[in-house]
């Protein structure tokens, strides 16, 4: 048996991936009142509407669930997985292998830190971080994509791969686990950009620019934090960014387009309806460029549009307004 914990559509949708190969699975709800909700609909109505549970998906809101599963999968918001930890700790067992599929950077006491780091200091599971091009409802409905689990621990992250792979899903491994995560976190940020600049109409030529500037952004993080340059090339790093920010279905994009359109924060996120990562990922992107002394003028203008009421036209003034350099600088 294995346990996705974390019901939206991501949660949703990897749970299905898993169930529709004939593998049991249980999709563990926050609390009774969803747990119903979805056993009654027989599909996530909210997020996924018209794609029906596989008979061997299971909703369950009791943490015993985890009693001898043999994988758990976390698929909440990255400011939520330490509560998550938190209420999961003591019903999971030390020989289950931990899959984190969030992506974010979350602020801790220490500074910024990476979702597989915080759940190494408070479990001591095997751990593996997925992440790359996976927008939940094409995959949910059979659509192809590709993804990668990363881990330190190879057989972990072979079970993974096993877990998840099937005819229209397709899963590679990786030992870069910095990369992986960066890659996946710090897309958002771009994404919201990239956003921004569409609902601005700023056209394809600035597109182009936020993603493969904002991919050297990402690239010169990772770089000082050890990460294989080759991981931003690859489905974690520019897959995952080419998806954030075309799709029309992602959910930092259209938070962008919503700022762009002259809404506040607040009211944009509103609007949207669903956690969009790169909002709190922007602030500890920021905070760990400046620890590593890295140069992020993406982040730093989302930073100010997001939080300091910069409007995002004048940001992207500010960024082609920038002292002259050489490309690789």
């Amino acid at each position: 048996m294995n346990v996705v914990y974390g019901a939206g559509s991501w949660g949703t949708t990897l749970a299905i991936v898993q169930a529709r190969k004939g593998q049991p699975v249980t999709l563990l709800a926050r609390d009774v009142t969803e747990m119903e909700r979805l056993r009654s609909a027989g599909e996530n109505t909210r997020f996924l509407p018209g794609v029906p549970f596989p008979a061997k998906l299971v909703v369950s809101s009791d943490h015993g669930s985890l009693k001898g599963a043999e994988t758990l999968t976390l698929a909440v918001p990255s400011a939520t997985v330490a509560g998550a930890l938190d209420r999961l700790a003591q019903a999971i067992e030390r020989s289950t292998i931990v899959v984190s599929a969030s992506k974010g950077l979350l602020q801790t006491e220490s500074g910024p830190a990476r979702l597989s780091e915080l759940i190494g200091d408070r479990l001591p599971n095997p751990v593996c971080a997925l992440s790359g091009p996976n927008l939940a409802r094409e995959i949910a409905r059979g659509l192809p994509a590709t993804t990668v689990v990363a881990s330190n621990d190879a057989e972990a992250a072979a079970a993974a791969q096993r877990l998840y792979t099937d005819s229209s899903f397709r899963v590679y491994t990786s030992t870069d686990v910095v990369g992986v995560e960066l890659a996946g976190a710090l897309k958002n940020v771009v994404a919201l950009a990239v956003g921004a600049a569409d609902g601005m109409n700023q056209g394809d030529n600035a597109k182009a620019a936020l993603i493969t500037r904002g991919l050297a952004e990402i690239g010169r993080v990772g770089r000082e934090l050890g990460a294989e340059p080759l991981t931003f090339a690859g489905l974690a790093g520019l897959g995952d960014l080419v998806a954030t920010c075309a799709s029309p279905f992602s959910r930092n994009r259209r938070l962008g387009e919503h700022l762009a359109a002259g809404r506040g924060l607040e009211e944009a996120q509103r609007e949207l309806g669903q956690v969009a990562e790169g909002v709190p990922t922007t602030r500890a992107a920021v905070e760990l460029g400046r620890r590593l002394g890295v140069e992020m003028p993406i982040a730093e203008q989302m930073h100010a549009v997001l939080f300091e009421g910069k409007q995002p036209r004048q940001a992207v003034l500010d960024l082609m307004q920038r002292e002259l350099k050489s490309e690789r600088d």
